[in-house]
């Protein structure tokens, strides 16, 4: 089942009507309060559900999708989608980008662009990437879950399946998110032809260990006060890594119910990261998983990955290695993470940007990534010399 066919988006009319028809027949919970302390306000999500029945153009950002080159295949058995941009640049650098939850591929579009055809945006030719962005099993157009088990290792070996498929036999990758847990573990298994990793994460935290906290920089320690605030309202990590499939009911039913819980990520649990949002990208997001009835199936990667530790746990990794760290986000730790990443070959310390930070601040990201993979090129990364930046 090797076969790569191609693809475009193509969501009837009767499931867009029906889509509004729920919408506009949402029964709304009672408001005890107004404020983010038990949740999204019913205000929020209400005036988000009245805009995607009534102001949100689908078939505009279905045609977006569209004029991306799109792919279907089938690994281990699950049905994988795939968008595909090939550079002009001769000496182009293969690059997989893995976005995360509850997010789509979509979350690439403003760096599709600049990385495969950087001398249209003002930037050196020379480092010029083909893109591959797949979406995640069980994430929209990735589906359904053809079987349990596909933790972030599993994807990972999947991803390496798929570049060498497309012909690939050096390619780098990214990550953000559940993105980065299956980027990292593509770095921990290794596989041949796999230059280097890109981070917006690595989730390692302290032991307790005497001493540990010493030595960290001033950005690492204000981000311990995003790490407390993450732990006092992260109850959806707890339910889908636990139960997703009764999550799921609601989830696949009733489209208010689907916008409520991905926008609490999305969002903020305190509605902080409202401002930086684009609504209309974001319901894309939403939708994709609202027409392929995958909101549920998007929350089984956390119970994989807590059952098997994949992402998370501390085998070493060789790959070359770079981490970009965003302060509104969860803030890696370089001491932490080097524990088992052993070849830390640029660590940024981003001065803007949060967890969704390829929609927010994509030049950033952009930079980091054409000055890492940039460096590797021509180069298995074993001499490359460590870079620490405050980004730019």
């Amino acid at each position: 089942m090797s076969t790569i066919r191609p693809f475009q988006i193509e969501i009837p009319q009767d499931r867009i009507d029906d889509l509004r028809r729920r919408l506009k027949q949402t029964r709304w919970p009672h408001a005890t309060v107004q404020d983010f302390s038990r949740g999204q306000p019913v205000s929020r999500v209400r005036e988000l559900a009245e805009y995607w029945a009534e102001g949100f153009d689908w078939r505009a950002r279905e045609a977006q999708l569209n004029r991306i080159p799109q792919f279907m295949t089938e690994i281990d058995g699950q049905p994988i989608h795939f968008m595909h941009v090939r550079s002009r640049e001769p000496a182009a650098f293969a690059l997989i980008l893995t976005h995360g939850w509850p997010r789509s591929p979509a979350e690439y579009l403003d760096l599709i662009g600049p990385l495969t055809d950087p001398r249209a945006h003002g930037l050196d030719p020379s480092v010029a990437f083909d893109v591959v962005i797949p979406s995640l099993p069980g994430m929209g157009l990735s589906s359904p879950l053809a079987a349990p088990g596909w933790d972030a290792a599993r994807t990972a070996a999947a991803w390496d399946t798929l570049m060498k498929r497309l012909g690939y036999t050096r390619y780098g990758a990214q990550g953000g998110d559940v993105g980065a847990l299956v980027t990292r573990e593509l770095g921990i298994l290794g596989p041949q032809g796999l230059a280097g990793v890109h981070l917006q994460q690595i989730f390692a935290f302290p032991t307790g260990a005497p001493g540990e906290m010493e030595g960290l920089s001033p950005f690492e320690l204000e981000g311990m006060g995003t790490l407390g605030s993450f732990q006092k309202y992260a109850g959806y990590v707890d339910i889908q890594s636990k139960r997703p499939g009764t999550l799921a009911y609601g989830l696949v039913d009733s489209p208010a119910a689907l916008l409520a819980w991905n926008s609490e990520l999305f969002y903020g649990f305190e509605g902080q990261q409202a401002a930086q949002v684009d609504r209309d990208r974001f319901l894309t997001h939403v939708s994709l998983y609202w027409f392929t009835a995958t909101g549920g199936q998007a929350a089984e990667s956390y119970l994989e990955n807590a059952r098997t530790g994949a992402g998370y746990r501390e085998l070493p990794n060789h790959t070359p290695t770079a981490v970009a760290s965003f302060p509104e986000d969860f803030r890696s730790v370089r001491k932490f993470a080097a524990r088992s990443n052993h070849r830390l070959v640029q660590w940024t310390e981003m001065p803007r940007g949060g967890h969704f930070a390829n929609e927010t601040e994509p030049g950033l990201v952009i930079d980091d990534l054409r000055r890492f993979f940039g460096g590797l090129q021509g180069s298995d990364g074993a001499d490359q010399p460590a870079r620490h930046s405050t980004g730019r």
